[in-house]
């Protein structure tokens, strides 16, 4: 079975976004010394126990890489560092669409059997830390959990997520844009519902365009989507 172990200076070193552990040791105190909840974009804020991030807890996603993104971005656009583990495929384009600051974004593409030394690293140093979840099995990701809580960050899972205290479902319903054969795409439109633990643990939902027609996350008026396609005929632009 995988164990989380504590990464040497060396490893922290080699790691994007983090030259030294004292930066990492740093960027920890910074961390503890912030506001408990790391903030998000407003379309967001309803959908999560105290409007945002709180520190200390761990958020699964499912339903693709356009909510994850969006979570990410108002935290890091606000002054929060981000990691993100184990997508090799995350379009950076599309992130920055989003209004993540990718001057703030460290990535570890493929941590291979390191993943859980690399989330633990990490975890200790960085504000918001995603990980990829195929991979990951129920006692480590316990344990990164008990991690991300005693620290002080973070944990978002790009799928299940044992213990997770939300978890936020996105449904793709359409996009807006071609009519009669033909024109661009401007804007999707998702239902995302958030449930989970404690204060979470009333699901609630919300209707969003993600993206809107600038890219970001918006609310939508709740009815059927005019001038649409099939959302699940459209390939996820950050797949």
């Amino acid at each position: 079975m995988t164990a989380v172990v504590e990464p040497s200076v060396a490893r922290l070193a080699a790691l994007p976004g983090v030259s030294t552990a004292s930066r990492v040791a740093a960027q920890a105190e910074r961390a503890r010394a912030t506001g408990r909840v790391l903030p998000v974009a407003p379309a967001l804020a309803g959908l999560l126990p105290g409007a945002g991030l709180r520190r200390g807890s761990t958020v699964a996603v499912h339903g693709g890489t356009s909510l994850l993104l969006a979570l990410l971005a108002e935290a890091t656009a606000q002054g929060a560092w981000a990691a993100v583990i184990g997508m090799p495929s995350l379009g950076l384009a599309a992130a920055a669409e989003y209004g993540v600051d990718l001057t703030r974004l460290a990535l570890v593409p493929r941590p291979g059997p390191e993943l859980p030394a690399v989330a633990a690293a990490l975890l200790d140093g960085v504000d918001v830390v995603a990980v990829h979840a195929e991979t990951v099995q129920a006692a480590v990701a316990r344990r990164l959990s008990a991690r991300a809580r005693n620290r002080g960050a973070v944990l978002l899972s790009s799928g299940a997520w044992p213990g997770a205290d939300v978890e936020l479902s996105c449904r793709r319903e359409g996009w807006t844009g071609p009519e009669n054969g033909y024109g661009h795409l401007r804007a999707r439109r998702v239902r995302v519902r958030a449930h989970g633990r404690g204060a979470a643990a009333r699901p609630v939902s919300a209707e969003l365009h993600l993206p809107d027609v600038g890219g970001r996350v918006t609310g939508a008026v709740p009815g059927p989507v005019s001038g649409s396609v099939v959302g699940s005929g459209v390939r996820e632009a950050t797949a």
